[in-house]
């Protein structure tokens, strides 16, 4: 597939009040890995916003009062058809965005996951009754959907970022304005398309794209609107957090990261070695959770360092349509320009290129490894968001927690050590919203994913991430004894 209108879920006009709006001006996206134009998508006007945001606001009337069973089988009929069409969704995704096949098909089969959860959690939204200290009084506390949720997704994860915003939104009863990537607009278009044929009602799920600044100042400045969830970078998280301020509305930002690997003198060295390439091959490390930063004890640091490059440099980026492709470009032109800029910084900086470090086609970069990288490096203190290990030395369990902590990110932290003491001190040392230790796959649909410093605030997934869509109210009722 090489133009996206091949796809027999091609849509290029906005999504609206559960139907398909022509817009005024369209705009190019294209392939990333050959900078061919692959279709046109629809640029929304102010007014096709505000569009959006009134049939989300007029469909909560209603969609709020459905019951729990009502909205999970809506949920679990999309899923199934979403299930149904993985290979065709799959193919949308590698297009826009690049990633392989198998990279694509495994991110539906995780973005489902969060359907399939929260469909469940949608029967399981309890509230509580408090005890009084009057005998005529009974206290009750109430949890309701928080109304219409503003919700603005990236291009790395284009069809999970989706399903982990809108499923726990729809399960409780909110509607959505979701502003998909201009990178990546296709595949949530499709999700619309097969959110309509599982039976959401008209108003419940509403997709534009177009000028992301523009649109989330639109959405922070509805009064309407009362929940923000974003995912990306830092300083717009910062941007929109501001912006929302006028109307307090409840915020979610998933944001940066620049996460540590660190390798202890106890660990399993091949149990690091496969968790650490694991890391920078998904996605091509386009992640926010991907290890940023490499500290190995120095006992084992060269060995280490070795023996990851050899691994590491047979791996080959290229079409992630070829089966040959471990992983696939980076994003767009720009997104590699600041990638190499990173490595020729880091190289002039005293860093040593063990391996890799141009483009070996476009957007492409070739598998990078950087040793004797220092703390005060411009590129320990970015995220690369690329196919880059840096490797720090360290030598005592002090130093490398400071070094980690080191960072005004706290998404995720990785690290492994055989000995139970060391862990037990080292867990409650790092300083981050998720932790894997002895372990790289940490973000599931049960568990809370979010960080804490200038990571972001809220979760999704979880028990926890189903709660940052509800309102708690708590009602006080006299009655005669």
């Amino acid at each position: 597939m090489k133009n996206i209108s091949e796809s027999p879920f091609f849509y290029n006009e906005l999504f609206i009040n559960g139907k398909w709006v022509k817009p005024k001006k369209m705009y190019d996206v294209f392939n990333p890995f050959n900078y061919e134009k692959i279709g046109e998508a629809p640029f929304a006007t102010k007014e096709n916003v505000e569009q959006a945001i009134s049939a989300a606001h007029n469909c909560f009337k209603s969609y709020r009062k459905s019951t729990p069973q009502y909205r999970s089988q809506l949920l679990k009929n999309w899923s199934k058809l979403c299930l149904e069409h993985k290979d065709e969704l799959a193919k949308m995704i590698t297009l826009e965005q690049g990633k392989t096949l198998e990279d694509a098909k495994g991110e539906i089969d995780y973005g489902l996951s969060f359907v399939d959860w929260f469909a469940d959690e949608a029967k399981r939204i309890y509230g509580h009754n408090i005890q009084s200290d009057r005998p005529d009084q009974i206290i009750d506390v109430i949890l309701e959907p928080v109304g219409v949720v503003g919700a603005i997704t990236p291009w790395n994860f284009p069809f999970a970022m989706v399903t982990r915003k809108i499923a726990p939104a729809l399960a409780v009863g909110c509607t959505v304005v979701l502003k998909a990537s201009e990178e990546t607009p296709y595949i949530a278009y499709a999700l619309a398309h097969l959110a309509k044929q599982a039976g959401f009602d008209d108003g419940a799920i509403n997709i534009v794209t177009g000028d992301p600044a523009e649109i989330g100042q639109i959405l922070c400045s509805d009064v309407r609107v009362r929940k923000i969830s974003f995912t990306g970078s830092t300083r717009v998280g910062k941007i929109l957090a501001a912006q929302s301020a006028e109307h307090i509305q409840k915020l979610s930002l998933e944001l940066g990261g620049n996460a540590p690997f660190i390798v202890f003198e106890s660990a399993d060295m091949e149990e690091a070695l496969k968790g650490a390439l694991y890391l920078k091959q998904r996605n091509g490390s386009q992640s926010c959770v991907c290890g940023n930063r490499f500290f190995i004890h120095d006992s084992i640091y060269d060995q280490f360092v070795e023996e990851f490059s050899n691994r590491f440099s047979k791996q080959k980026s290229g079409n992630g349509f070829d089966c040959d492709s471990d992983y696939g470009p980076l994003i767009n032109q720009t997104a590699r320009d600041r990638v190499l800029g990173l490595i020729e910084s880091s190289v002039k900086e005293g860093a040593k290129i063990v391996c890799g470090g141009k483009a070996s086609y476009n957007s492409c970069i070739e598998p990078t490894v950087l040793s004797e990288v220092q703390s005060d490096m411009t590129i320990a203190k970015e995220e690369i968001f690329g196919p880059v290990a840096p490797f720090y030395r360290f030598k005592t369990e002090e130093e490398v927690v400071e070094m980690a902590n080191d960072t005004p990110y706290g998404l995720a932290s990785y690290f492994y050590s055989k000995d139970f003491s060391q862990v037990m001190r080292v867990k409650n040392e790092l300083k981050s919203g998720m932790m894997g230790i002895n372990e790289t796959v940490i973000a599931k649909p049960q568990i809370p994913f979010g960080g804490v410093k200038e990571s972001g605030i809220g979760k999704e997934g979880s028990f926890y991430g189903i709660h940052d869509y509800l309102d708690v109210k708590c009602t006080i009722t006299k009655y005669e004894l």
